[in-house]
């Protein structure tokens, strides 16, 4: 009698639409699954037609093409004697669904749509499709001609059902299945379901890691059985970056870990397990023997297969396995740079152009492309031929390998240092020594003529000449002549990103990269259409406190000397006078608030909820012994009205990794008003009249301001 079971996940770097491509990632994992063993495939979410087609799922076009390529797979030796599990769009009875399909030699057993739809933050699958509400109920599914010729099925299964093999049961989850407060695998663990699945396309946030896999655990801890997770992986074509983390569970232990972050388009993890020990382990948890006595059955689709063999005695069975966690500064490090890695080869572009100021924001976006350069250099290395062909492709030269980060950072990343007359030296030459570090091909030039010239042409229009606040200008003057300096850069950056590999007798262009953190973006401490309005940030969704971690962290990690100056240096735009030489300006001077106090105001506006008077009711506990009432009062007064007056300049805002659940993101993640009352007169007065009360509290009862 069989009991042991190999089973194989995988993460998958597909890409919406790109149909060719995203068979032949489906068909090298389903070889790689077959020569390990495995008799059970598992595939990520929409793996067919790619995750995020978001609006083409509306297409015609999407649905008979993901149809034409499961007529592929169905055809194909390869899919022969292994069950296959693959994600792509169904359209039954005219309503769209979000399904797995099933199928062994052949013939499709089971399509079981998605029950529970992600519909909140970065997700919205209400928009394009419909949950299945009928629970544990199937409908006859009517095959397209296309696909009766290869099957010789006039119908199949459709809905909410489990797969009865010769040896074991198997029921599905897809993706937010698993986050829902009664998964669907409760029940059918309760129901006798062994082993579960789940596809997903689940995208990285910082410190997001240990959820998913909490969830995972906790699920075969308290139910037992062996749970497969498969997830997208890499740059599908938007903000968004899937961060694999494919993994295999059993009985609360995690017995196969899939990479986190990886330049590998395919990755297949498989494990042999015993079924004997998920049902010796639920044997003695007598509450959840009581439970399965009075659960309802599933429908269960019989299969004539087996995922163990009968002679398996000898058979090895695999060993759990202590789940290794990315620190914060690792992801920065890794998964940034696998984005921009997917986006520069996918964009045909010969690599990256980069406005270096000598500040802590460029040199982080400087070295999450050194990091990029260094994993290209590892994945070559370890014989990746996809990444050697692309990378061959971005230098135009058919026999080049990089070997050294350096040497191939310098061909596919060039730094810029725009000097004006605020510029101080320091900021110059740590600008340039960063680049002689990482070996960027760096360029240093002035921008004062530039600006000379628009100045002077307003002046000869209007014939008024607008002076900095420092040399007896108004603030309006002021204002404009730091935001003609940051809008000049904007346009030089783009001509050299353009022009600049021309120059040098090369082909391609570069795409500019964005040095703007979420913090600045959240209170609108950045000029409209300036040097941080690029083609792609890779730090748009990162926080200043974790970028200077980030940095300190690259330069052990990297041996970058130079960026021990950036991290002791004052944070500052360098867009007015200097005094003495020396820089005047600094950023949490110009914004009244410290960039720790822009990230707790962030969590509280997105991820907690808060309003004015919440976030103020909240703050006056976290910040008791620090500030008084009114000093917390003024702190939220004023984060609510610059944000709510710059909150327009997140309509331009440069697509950015997401990385953090708080970013201000206005394209899907964060959808707000960008026209306020930004005065917030009756928020803020029922602020003020709490500070007052407080206050009167305290002249009476100086012991207790609670």
């Amino acid at each position: 009698m069989g009991r042991k079971v190999t089973v194989a996940t995988c993460a998958l770097n597909q890409w919406a639409l790109d149909f060719e491509g995203n068979l032949q990632r489906i068909l090298r994992s389903i070889e790689i699954a077959k020569s390990k063993g495995a008799r059970y495939r598992l595939g990520p979410e929409l793996e067919i037609c790619g995750y995020g087609c978001w609006d083409h799922y509306y297409e015609s076009d999407t649905l008979l093409h993901s149809l034409e390529v499961l007529k592929a797979l169905l055809e194909s030796p390869v899919t022969q004697d292994i069950i296959c599990d693959v994600g792509m769009p169904v359209m039954h009875r005219n309503v769209r669904y979000n399904c797995r399909v099933i199928f062994l030699n052949r013939r499709i057993l089971l399509i079981r749509p998605k029950t529970a739809l992600a519909n909140q933050a970065n997700y919205q699958e209400l928009r394009w499709f419909a949950p299945w509400a009928r629970s544990r109920q199937t409908e006859e599914y009517f095959l397209p001609r296309m696909l009766q010729d290869v099957t010789n099925q006039e119908t199949v299964p459709f809905g909410d059902a489990v797969l009865a093999t010769w040896d074991t049961c198997i029921g599905s989850e897809i993706c937010e299945e698993l986050w829902t407060p009664h998964s669907p695998h409760i029940d059918m663990g309760l129901d006798g379901v062994e082993v579960f699945t789940n596809a997903s396309g689940s995208h990285h946030v910082l410190r997001k890691a240990h959820a998913r896999v909490d969830l995972v655990t906790m699920a075969t801890t308290k139910n037992g059985g062996i749970y497969l997770l498969a997830n997208q992986k890499g740059c599908d074509g938007d903000r968004l970056y899937y961060d694999g983390c494919a993994m295999i569970a059993m009985n609360g232990s995690i017995f196969a870990q899939g990479v986190q972050f990886s330049l590998d388009d395919v990755e297949v993890l498989t494990a042999t397990l015993d079924l004997e020990d998920v049902r010796s382990y639920r044997a003695e948890i007598s509450s959840r023997n009581l439970a399965a006595s009075r659960v309802s059955p599933y429908p269960r689709v019989k299969v004539d297969f087996a995922l163990s063999s009968c002679d398996d005695l000898l058979q090895p069975v695999s060993a759990p396995v202590p789940w290794r966690y990315h620190s914060p500064q690792e992801e920065i490090s890794l998964g940034p740079a696998c984005w921009l890695w997917d986006f520069l080869r996918r964009s045909r572009q010969a690599g990256f152009f980069l406005p270096l100021s000598g500040g802590l924001d460029s040199a982080a976006s400087a070295c999450i492309v050194y990091s990029m350069c260094c994993q290209v250099c590892q994945a070559v290395t370890q014989g990746n031929e996809d990444v050697l062909a692309d990378v061959r492709v971005m230098v135009d030269q058919r026999s080049y390998t990089p070997q050294d980060p350096r040497e191939l950072c310098g061909r596919l990343l060039t730094t810029c240092y725009m000097a004006s007359e605020n510029s101080s030296q320091e900021t110059r030459l740590r600008a340039q020594e960063l680049a002689q570090q990482i070996g960027s091909h760096h360029v240093g030039l002035s921008i004062d003529p530039a600006v000379k010239a628009i100045v002077g042409l307003f002046s000869l229009v209007t014939g008024k000449r607008p002076e900095f606040t420092a040399r007896g200008g108004s603030s309006r003057e002021n204002l404009a002549l730091q935001n003609v300096q940051a809008r000049v850069r904007m346009v030089i950056a783009y001509l050299f990103a353009q022009l600049s590999l021309w120059s040098r007798g090369s082909r391609g262009g570069l795409l500019v990269l964005g040095t703007t953190n979420v913090d600045e973006s959240l209170l609108g401490y950045l000029t409209k259409y300036d040097c941080s309005s690029a083609d792609i940030n890779p730090i748009g969704g990162i926080s200043k406190t974790d970028l200077r971690a980030f940095i300190h962290f690259c330069m052990e990690r990297f041996h970058i000397p130079a960026l021990q100056g950036i991290l002791s240096a004052p944070a500052t735009a360098e867009l007015e006078p200097l005094v003495d030489g020396q820089v005047s300006q600094t950023d949490e001077e110009d914004m009244g608030l410290t960039y720790t106090e822009l990230s707790i105001f962030g969590r509280l506006r997105k991820t907690a909820k808060a309003g004015p008077y919440s976030m103020f009711c909240k703050l006056l506990h976290m910040w008791s012994e620090t500030c008084t009432p009114r000093q917390v009062a003024e702190k939220v007064k004023r984060f609510f009205s610059k944000y709510s007056m710059n909150r327009h300049k997140m309509t331009t805002l440069t697509p950015a990794y997401h990385a953090e659940d708080y970013s201000p993101e206005d394209n899907r993640f964060d959808l707000r008003p960008f026209l306020y009352n930004a005065a917030w007169p009756w928020q803020f007065q029922r602020i003020n009249s709490q500070v007052l009360q407080l206050e009167q509290k305290a002249q009476q009862d100086p012991d207790d301001l609670d």
